[in-house]
């Protein structure tokens, strides 16, 4: 890998122009000081000034095939040289090919696939699917999730993100999902809490009125919100819970779909298949904007005589399905899949092991495939957290110093509230995920500072 020769001159020019023109999502706009980026390649991306980070964080968790795939590049460059666009009514190869590839490889019959431009959209639409379908308004979603930033889809999301969105009229009711490091059911065990997180759900939908409920939704491991494994049995139980209330249950893959945890879909680990499925971000690798739903034979056939009153201009880009299509295939020729799952069992989840021996202000480690969190605490005996529940400032600075050392060395994290999440590419290496194990290894001793 070569990284171009340090251009300084043209990183402050390029952060110049950022500053005087760019509005950035999620954030207070004079209290920022975005990197400049130069370029990628793979597990890699580097500035103006030389500095190279393995990127842990894959941008958003969606670099799934890493940065600056050559096949995906190619296939890029040559949809353009063909068919740059085409309006959604039309039937173009891309397209058709991209959703043969994906409906492949989902669970059970959701064999149809509505393209959106992003994750937000695929649950957007998902929603309002299940909404006509079942002639039903609610929609109930966990308080620990991220389902994107669009009206319904910053709704139905658990985290704080949403409060400064909401409108009180929104139609979603929010539960508690399970987390059993973390109980919200007083559980013992991952048993107890899965009962408990189930009978939950029960009293909540009978309490709500269950003719009233059109759709659970359930990110299939909870992603930004803290990487959360659901307990065996969970997703099945939801599942039964659904089907006994005439009740569509969607599966949000958005993070977790194509690969991330070691399987094309989260969903796979558990053998449920879900009425609507979501996804966007791996599907392409971001390569170009692109999500959607997959959807039940049974919903798809609701909408056969009836229209479907939603669409995108840009729904299944030419450009964005190219890449989808050129990512699939190559994911599976090059068993970049098996490669999450590889690092997963054999690097990554036994290396955040060993870390949590030697750190004590780790207090839990789970995960998937190349989909961890290490879950930061003051206190291994009462597991209070390493900052508090959405904190800010001063109250957020040990999070704030473990990311920027992190960054000194070179590794370029993703932190969220009390948690560091080590989500690299699907094509990480042994040597570069031990890399980065090492930096984080050095880097814990400053979290492990503020423990009792």
């Amino acid at each position: 890998m070569s990284i171009p020769t340090a251009d300084s001159a043209a990183g402050q020019a390029v952060k110049a122009a950022d500053r005087a023109h760019v509005f950035h999502s999620w954030s207070a706009q004079a209290l920022i000081d975005p990197l400049a980026v130069a370029g990628a390649e793979g597990s890699y991306f580097w500035d103006y000034d030389g500095n190279r980070y393995l990127d842990f964080s894959s941008q958003l968790v969606n670099t799934n095939i890493g940065h600056q795939h050559p096949k995906v590049v190619a296939a890029i460059q040559e949809q353009a040289a063909k068919l740059c666009t085409i309006a959604p009514g039309f039937a173009v190869e891309s397209r058709s090919e991209a959703a043969r590839l994906i409906a492949e490889r989902t669970p059970g019959d959701l064999d149809k696939i509505f393209f959106t431009n992003g994750g937000a959209e695929a649950n957007e639409n998902a929603i309002r699917l299940a909404r006509l379908h079942t002639g039903r308004q609610k929609v109930l979603a966990t308080y620990r999730s991220y389902h994107g930033a669009t009206a319904n889809a910053i709704a139905l999301t658990g985290d704080p993100r949403r409060w400064a969105n909401e409108t009180g009229v929104s139609g979603v009711v929010h539960f508690w999902g399970p987390y059993a490091y973390r109980s919200n059911f007083h559980a013992e065990n991952e048993a107890q809490e899965c009962e408990r997180a189930l009978r939950h759900l029960e009293e909540l939908i009978a309490f709500e009125g269950p003719g009233t409920v059109a759709a659970v939704i359930l990110e299939t491991v909870v992603g930004t919100a803290g990487i959360l494994i659901p307990p065996p049995g969970y997703l099945a139980g939801v599942r039964e819970i659904c089907d006994r209330h005439g009740i569509v249950f969607i599966l949000d893959e958005v993070m977790a779909g194509f690969g991330r945890t070691g399987e094309w879909f989260a969903a796979d680990h558990w053998g449920v298949t879900p009425d609507l499925l979501t996804f966007a971000k791996g599907v392409n690798s971001g390569y170009v904007p692109l999500g959607g739903v997959a959807i039940s034979a049974e919903i798809a056939a609701t909408f056969a005589e009836r229209p479907f009153p939603g669409g995108l201009t840009y729904s299944g880009h030419p450009l964005a399905c190219a890449s989808a299509v050129a990512t699939i295939n190559t994911m599976a020729e090059e068993g970049i899949v098996e490669n999450a799952k590889h690092i997963g069992e054999t690097v990554l989840g036994p290396g955040l092991r060993e870390l949590a021996e030697r750190h004590p202000s780790i207090g839990e480690v789970r995960g998937l495939g190349v989909f961890w969190a290490l879950d930061l605490v003051k206190d291994r005996a009462t597991r209070e957290p390493l900052v508090p529940y959405n904190a800010s400032g001063a109250a957020n600075a040990p999070m704030a110093e473990l990311a920027a050392a992190c960054k000194q060395r070179g590794l370029w994290p993703f932190v969220n509230m009390n948690r560091f999440h080590a989500v690299p590419p699907c094509t990480v290496t042994e040597e570069e995920a031990k890399a980065g194990l090492a930096v984080l290894d050095e880097v814990l001793s400053l979290t492990d500072a503020h423990t009792v």
